[in-house]
């Protein structure tokens, strides 16, 4: 079984604007002009509802949403938490000041073997979701990381599109020797599942591997420490009933999370399939307070279809947009909100456990929701 997190985060004053407007957006709704944006969450609003995570396609227009900031090579180890922002409510778009945002949840960096990046998981925290502050429009991202090994916990390794485009690395439950990848197109949920599970890898939570998501417009290809274990083509991603390919073509954040599958408001296939219900009172729980996963470093590499100009800075839809055909466009427009007025597109490209030395918890208000 095979699922997908939503993790709503959000401040307290985030929680206001929702329950003050209560406008949910969706493909036959769209947001009014007075609150454009749609949120990844499926709510209209202003602000940093129009930042990552905002639907292009359910917003009052294409342009509602701030432009997703471009993708940049980079490896990103974690020394420290400095490139960190800790609340994501606070992040107003510039990815230059942020490499990631905690969406929900809290870190912790054990400041050894060079730094360990810690995403925790309480009874009470809902668990710890990650978001570059980049986006990627294809390429190749490599995590090195350790699972976690406890039932009804998930470690999570994926890419996100604005428009539910998603291609995952999910480690469940106790099984340490194996990893599932899948793929999901504009949040569709396939008849047949595009899971498989990836077998004979040693230890994933005694061990660091490097799992690797190589992004390209004909093919996807899923990596450990380098081995290749699976190969989807664009090509082979129609859906013969209908026709559309449901291959990912959209420009995508990098999340890495620990959440909890095993609880009693997840489906029953969701417990199933992350191997049972959470155990609280487990000695790894008790001992340290919370549940883990440890991430060593991120490598980014990135592959646009075209090749951005010196002056681009970000992406957005473009005019010639379909519901089956996304179309991406290059542009030199602010990514950051409130930032003044905003410039011309200047391009198109055709869119196709660690000693804990320092505990950070943001204040927000969060809601899992698992759907199978």
């Amino acid at each position: 079984m095979f699922s997908t997190l939503v993790v709503v985060a959000l401040s307290s004053s985030l929680l206001f604007t929702v329950n003050s407007q209560g406008i949910v957006c969706n493909a036959t709704s769209l947001c009014p002009e007075s609150t454009p944006c749609c949120s990844e969450y499926g709510f209209c609003g202003t602000g940093n509802f129009c930042l990552g995570g905002c639907n292009p396609l359910y917003s009052n227009s294409l342009d509602s949403c701030l432009p997703n900031p471009l993708c940049q090579d980079a490896t990103h180890s974690f020394a420290d938490n400095s490139r960190i922002l800790t609340n994501a409510s606070y992040f107003d778009g510039n990815a230059s000041e942020y490499d990631w945002v905690v969406d929900k949840g809290s870190i912790i960096n054990t400041n050894s073997s060079g730094g360990e990046l810690g995403l925790i998981l309480t009874e009470t925290n809902g668990g710890t979701r990650l978001s570059s502050t980049r986006f990627m429009h294809y390429g190749t991202i490599t995590a090195k990381l350790k699972t976690g090994r406890w039932a009804g916990v998930v470690t999570a390794f994926i890419t996100m599109s604005n428009i539910k485009d998603e291609i995952d690395w999910e480690f469940p439950g106790t099984n340490t020797t194996t990893g599932q990848t899948n793929y999901y197109w504009q949040g569709v949920i396939p008849n047949a599942t595009h899971g498989q599970t990836e077998t004979g890898i040693s230890d994933t939570f005694s061990n660091y591997h490097e799992y690797t998501i190589d992004w390209q417009p004909d093919a996807l290809a899923f990596s450990v420490d380098g081995n290749v274990v699976r190969t989807i083509k664009e090509s082979d991603a129609v859906n013969p009933t209908t026709g559309v390919n449901e291959y990912p073509n959209t420009p995508s954040r990098i999340q890495l999370s620990l959440w909890p599958a095993g609880i009693n408001t997840s489906a029953p296939g969701t417990v199933e399939w992350a191997g049972g219900m959470i155990n609280w009172q487990d000695p790894d729980y008790v001992s340290a307070g919370h549940f883990y996963t440890l991430i060593q470093s991120v490598t980014v590499k990135c592959a646009d279809p075209q090749s951005p100009g010196a002056n681009i800075t970000s992406y957005v839809y473009g005019s010639n947009q379909t519901t089956d055909t996304p179309s991406v466009a290059f542009s030199n427009e602010t990514t950051v909100n409130g930032a003044g007025p905003l410039f011309g597109i200047v391009g198109f490209g055709l869119g196709f456990g660690g000693k804990t030395v320092s505990l950070i918890i943001p204040a927000l208000f969060g809601l899992a929701i698992s759907l199978v």
